[in-house]
């Protein structure tokens, strides 16, 4: 098991699905992790669950990113790992898009994952690690998911950058894209059984993938043994995406 041992690790949107599986394998790890949300009850829930710290923040607001950013600074220090995880995802053919969906994805996906960056740089250690979730949706282009796409793969674009950006202060930006995970999010699409099958057919390994199985290289990425990596996006999607 990779060792962070007093590592400080951040994960946004960590009350559920593979922020809350990332959050349980760092600090198995033996981080000290915070995690946020902003749902009150729930992400305080999750961090009782997990023995975690927990902050209430919404990433789609930038006076609760820069808050956020503040009162990390002030209650735990310099930040050793960033994982700008939390997301929503909406479906609808580009004919159908309305201006509010439009807005409400990218505010989270987008620009909120992009400030949460922005606003966390001061605050990161020398050699930190940052880690952006992305998703394979930015490669395979799924009918229906436009704005979705184009606000993973900005962040692609914006991780690269980063990555260059930071390189000075030994600081390792990449991003993770999952295919299809079983997450509270998957279930709240309400896929049926035929739908379901068809992204089944679509993965080469033949099943959804699991939230741990994304933590996993996350923590990898996380550790001294991914020193020598940063700009590069990982795909994991049981080979959707070949």
């Amino acid at each position: 098991m990779t060792s962070l041992k007093n590592k400080v690790a951040v994960i946004t949107g960590g009350n559920s699905g593979i922020g809350y599986a990332t959050a349980k394998a760092l600090r198995e790890a033996g981080a000290n992790v915070i995690i946020t949300g902003r749902r009150k009850e729930a992400v305080e829930k999750a961090a009782q669950d997990l023995n975690v710290s927990s902050l209430v923040s919404d990433q789609s607001i930038l006076s609760d990113i820069e808050t956020l950013a503040a009162n990390v600074a002030q209650q735990f220090g310099k930040v050793d790992i960033l994982l700008i995880n939390a997301g929503i995802t909406k479906f609808a053919p580009i004919e159908l898009i309305t201006e509010n969906v439009f807005n409400e994805v990218m505010d989270v996906n987008f620009k909120g994952a992009y400030f949460t960056l922005s606003k966390f740089i001061p605050v990161l250690n020398d050699s930190a690690s940052v880690i952006l979730l992305s998703s394979t949706s930015a490669t395979i282009s799924p009918p229906g998911a436009s704005v979705y796409a184009a606000s993973k793969a900005a962040l692609n674009a914006v991780m690269k950058i980063a990555a260059l950006e930071l390189a000075s202060r030994k600081i390792r930006v990449n991003s993770v894209s999952p295919g299809p995970v079983s997450t509270e999010i998957m279930n709240k699409l309400g896929l049926d059984k035929n739908v379901e099958e068809q992204m089944i057919g679509s993965i080469p390994l033949a099943r959804f993938g699991k939230a741990s199985e994304v933590a996993d290289l996350i923590t990898f990425l996380s550790g001294d043994n991914a020193s020598f990596i940063t700009g590069s996006n990982f795909l994991i999607d049981g080979g959707q995406s070949v």
